[in-house]
């Protein structure tokens, strides 16, 4: 059975890697099939990814607190390349200081993203709902 393709990266001028490294080894260990762009990934790039893997979703990660202004225009930008069926999804530090954590998801929501995970949130939570969204069995192994 082939394994479900995702994109995964670091958007914008964001240099974090490890918790793109844990997110990519804990999506792997559920059976993806995981292309990781690493940090610093355009729009553009993650688009094109999808585009040439023929990915079902996009995995946007952003720790630096510029989420909003980097993932501003994504949905519409994966659209107009024929990637409408293709899920957006975003985790991490995503906006400066302090913010209410519904009010986040909101405006990630409003984005297009098809769901926020904040720094809060397990990797097995979204992993669990990445799962019903994509119709992939998750494998576990204990």
């Amino acid at each position: 059975m082939e394994k479900t393709t995702i994109v995964l990266g670091v958007i914008g001028a964001d240099v974090h890697a490890v918790g793109n490294k844990i997110i990519d080894f804990a999506f792997t260990n559920a059976g993806y099939n995981i292309i990781n762009l690493g940090v610093m990934v355009s729009q553009e790039e993650f688009i094109e990814a999808a585009l040439e893997s023929d990915a079902r979703a996009i995995l946007v990660s952003s720790l630096y607190g510029h989420g909003e202004i980097d993932c501003r225009g994504l949905r519409a930008k994966c659209d107009e390349a024929g990637l409408r069926n293709v899920r957006i999804y975003v985790g991490g530090n995503l906006v400066i200081g302090k913010a209410d954590p519904e009010m986040v998801i909101s405006t990630f929501k409003n984005m297009g993203f098809d769901r926020v995970y904040p720094s809060s949130v397990p990797i097995e939570t979204a992993i669990r709902e990445i799962s019903e969204d994509l119709g992939h069995s998750v494998i576990t192994s204990n």
